[in-house]
């Protein structure tokens, strides 16, 4: 890996960097970062903006919302993105692979060990009363992110088209995820091409308020550093080391262990979630809870809820509720392991496959994003996109609320039509109850998410004890 960071550019190796940033200290603020990186993309941006730019001044506003917006046009995560983009920006290849992967750790060992708890005790009723609590608070968090994403993206009547056409394909004809997310990219890029101002609508996070720190005035100053410059050799290789190191274990799975066995159909699965989880967490989760549920058995329907509880609790990108995901498959398909065995290298292998892929649209990407700056085509792309993601996480919460609202759903089919039905004498009253209780906090109350969780969480704990 030292190969991959010291090809970076003639100089990399030596240590001084021109701004006079300590690598030794980046890791640390890095790690810092990942600690607090609670509350999903918005709170993880804000926490990086804070740090970064209003403590150390180690980066200018505009170069840091410049970045932010390249990474909300790629798949993946953009706050884990986002680190690693600064991270090389500031100390190259190295720096990048530091703070990505520190981004993600912390949510990687809490959600582990939460699904080892889970697996071993799930059945008990102490932890079922814990996570039946987590389900309805989780649903008040999706129904809440329906509302923020909505309030910045559907500006006008064409984004309400789109974000209900969305919905509309996904809930009533099964419409693949992947297909939506490309026809409405397709839509928008067009849209702005044509430079209709109805596409001109930005899709970013607020990164603060206050004083604004120019780009000059940073450590980092306004230049490009040298590394930073489009070098197509360079982007060649790396990328052909991170394709080999994404997509090399994938082949010898299915080589070795067959297109069938639980781990290939892991990682070519959550492989396939990395090239098109774009809008965050939330977008894809219904895709994979259907895909998951239905199509694979590695989950049972509310047990796709009490994962996503886990990763709200927890440090790190929401998307780590695919780790708890692969866990699950493989406790449940061992084949001759052990099964906590099993579930152990299957979280490694989901987390593997879906951030692999982030490091590598930075890395090649990353240094011709110059050419992206107010470019209007990509702006119309991206805010239709954004758009259709707020249609899709309508499914979301409409399909999270089936399940834990009610005991029993039956799905009607007619040809393409498809309409899930739940049965109005299943109504789990207690669910309804804390989802309501939730829902007040967020929305009334502007309770924080981790508050509420917790406390629906502790709520649910006492209803298994009392009232079971």
């Amino acid at each position: 890996m030292s190969e991959i960071a010291n090809s970076a550019a003639p100089d990399t190796a030596r240590q001084d960097y021109g701004h006079g940033i300590p690598f030794g200290e980046a890791v640390r603020v890095w790690a810092r970062i990942a600690a607090l990186s609670f509350g999903g993309p918005a709170g993880q941006i804000a926490v990086m903006h804070r740090i970064l730019v209003d403590e150390k001044r180690w980066i200018g506003e505009h170069r840091f919302l410049h970045a932010l917006n390249y990474c909300m046009l790629l798949p993946g995560p953009e706050a884990q993105q986002l680190a690693v983009y600064i991270g090389w920006l500031l100390h190259r290849t190295a720096g990048g692979l530091v703070a990505g992967t520190l981004f993600v750790l912390p949510g990687f060992v809490a959600i582990l060990g939460l699904s080892y708890i889970y697996a071993a005790f799930g059945n008990v009723s102490i932890v079922e009363g814990l996570f039946f609590g987590l389900k309805a608070a989780v649903l008040a968090v999706v129904v809440h992110a329906v509302f923020r994403i909505g309030s910045r993206a559907l500006k006008n009547y064409l984004m309400v088209g789109i974000a209900a056409a969305a919905f509309i394909g996904i809930f009533f004809f099964r419409v693949p995820f992947p297909l939506i997310i490309l026809a409405a990219g397709i839509c928008g890029y067009i849209g702005g091409r044509s430079g209709s101002p109805l596409f001109r609508i930005g899709g970013g996070h607020k990164a603060g308020s206050g004083a604004i720190l120019r780009d000059e005035d940073s450590l980092l100053g306004e230049e490009t550093p040298g590394h930073a410059r489009p070098n197509l050799s360079w982007s060649l290789r790396i990328s052909a080391v991170f394709f080999a190191i994404w997509l090399v274990p994938l082949m010898l799975l299915t080589a070795f262990l067959g297109i069938d066995n639980v781990f290939t159909q892991i990682g070519l699965f959550f492989s396939q979630m990395a090239v098109v989880t774009f809008g965050g967490a939330y977008a894809v989760l219904a895709y994979v809870a259907q895909e998951a549920v239905q199509h694979y058995g590695w989950l049972k329907p509310g047990e796709m809820l009490d994962g996503l509880g886990m990763a709200e609790t927890t440090p790190g990108p929401l998307i780590m509720v695919v780790q708890f995901v692969g866990f699950m498959g493989a406790f449940r398909d061992p084949g001759s392991l052990n099964p906590m065995t099993a579930a152990t290298l299957a979280a490694i292998l989901t987390t593997w496959v879906t951030f692999v892929p982030c490091f590598l649209w930075i890395f090649l990407g990353a240094p011709f994003i110059e050419r992206l700056r107010n470019n209007v085509a990509l702006t119309g792309a991206m805010s239709a996109i954004t758009a259709a993601v707020v249609g899709v996480i309508l499914n979301l919460a409409v399909w999270f609320g089936l399940h834990t609202l009610f005991s029993e759903v039956v799905t009607w089919r007619l040809g393409w039509f498809a309409l899930d039905v739940p049965d109005p004498a299943s109504l789990v009253l207690p669910s309804l109850v804390l989802t309501a209780a939730a829902a007040i906090a967020i929305f009334r109350y502007q309770a924080s998410i981790i508050a509420t969780l917790l406390a629906c969480a502790v709520a649910g704990l006492v209803w298994s004890v009392v009232g079971a």
